[in-house]
């Protein structure tokens, strides 16, 4: 008798998911936060004062959550189950990358560093592989802090 779980899944289809997840995210957050601020520049514009919108204030709440109901939606998908060990560390740390790609070269370049990110922290799901997920990603982030203070 065969059960659904007494196989095991590969691993690179799964972190190939998580990479494309971050980087779609990277993309889709680095595009939404620049539309907020160009729309609360134009609408604040006429204003001499201290000015703020909805929007401007929404922005990053509205795209930490997105991101987070995604990630947990694809990280079940994907069967990448420590997503208590994953995902916090993509959302809290994740920004530090991004913004860094982002200042250097644009948007396709934290769309990359998204994917990157996302695939190293999706690889220390394993016990096999944490030590390389996690040793890259230290990396990524120690680079990304150079870049932004350098």
């Amino acid at each position: 008798m065969s059960t659904p779980y007494a196989e095991a899944r590969p691993v690179l289809p799964r972190v190939a998911g998580s990479a494309v997840t971050g980087a779609v995210l990277a993309a889709g957050a680095s595009q939404f936060v620049f539309w907020a601020r160009h729309d609360s520049a134009g609408a604040c514009e006429k204003t001499d004062g201290l000015c703020s919108t909805w929007l401007g204030l929404a922005a990053l709440p509205l795209t930490v959550t997105t991101s987070v109901i995604i990630l947990m939606l694809v990280y079940k998908q994907l069967g990448i189950r420590p997503r208590h060990a994953v995902i916090p560390p993509t959302i809290v740390l994740g920004p530090l990358p991004l913004v860094a790609a982002q200042t250097a070269a644009g948007w396709w370049a934290a769309a990359i560093t998204g994917g990157a990110w996302s695939c190293f922290l999706a690889l220390a799901a394993w016990d096999r592989y944490r030590i390389l997920g996690l040793s890259a990603a230290a990396i990524l982030l120690l680079a990304s802090l150079v870049v932004l203070y350098s």
